[in-house]
């Protein structure tokens, strides 16, 4: 029977199994960023490190929780399951609820955030130069030459750069929108997780009721 023990046990676990894998991947990805990537010092991969690490403990809590069948464990998976949900779905439809003017905010904001030699790196690695096309035409101070970059490789020519802004915008609106799907998909998983975890909580363990019936209480003298 799919509602039954066992099943509601072993799909408890297997879903436990798939949320640690995917905080395996959440972990690496950050440490990954950290150790390689252009954005070592940006907050988005402390972030992503964050939730990799809370999601793995509280995939545990559930995996105790679902193997021992234990009552207080599988109450706290329940409820932290609960925050969570409204939590990741919130953001996701934050996320995709975001327009193109919202975005360039977002990212400006990120932009000034940077120390000029981590713009600089962004400069190379995009091919671009300033963050719009305000500050690539007035060549304003808030970002390092571009005097350095292939775009403005010919020195007799004017430099004709792209702003990081225009390079961005592509990938920024995909980023959001993978990301607010990725999270409604989890969330609703996460509503699974729950109903899951209350139905599995309320039933009784088949070898307790064996050893109840061999061994009833009132037969105990003590």
């Amino acid at each position: 029977m799919c509602g039954g023990f066992t099943c509601s046990k072993n799909a408890l676990i297997s879903l436990n199994i798939l949320y640690i894998l995917v905080s395996f991947i959440l972990i690496g990805v950050a440490v990954y960023g950290r150790a390689a990537s252009l954005v070592t010092n940006l907050p988005i991969v402390g972030g992503i490190l964050a939730c990799g690490v809370i999601l793995f403990l509280i995939s545990l809590l559930g995996l105790v929780g679902a193997v021992k069948h234990h009552q207080v464990m599988l109450f706290f998976y329940m409820v932290i399951l609960f925050l969570l949900f409204l939590i990741q779905f919130s953001v996701a439809c934050a996320c995709l609820g975001v327009n193109m003017e919202q975005q360039e905010q977002l990212a400006e904001q990120g932009w000034e955030k940077m120390d000029n030699n981590t713009r600089m790196e962004v400069q190379q690695a995009f091919g671009c130069c300033g963050f719009d096309e305000k500050s690539t035409d007035n060549r304003k101070m808030d970002h390092p030459s571009c005097d350095a970059l292939k775009c403005c490789a010919n020195p007799e020519k004017s430099c004709h750069c792209s702003s990081c802004m225009n390079k961005w915008q592509t990938t920024i609106n995909y980023a959001f929108k993978l990301c607010g799907w990725i999270g409604l998909f989890f969330s609703f998983t996460e509503v699974v997780g729950m109903f899951l975890t209350r139905h599995y909580r309320n039933l009784t363990d088949p070898d307790e009721k064996v050893a109840t019936a061999i061994f009833p209480s009132h037969n105990f003298i003590y």
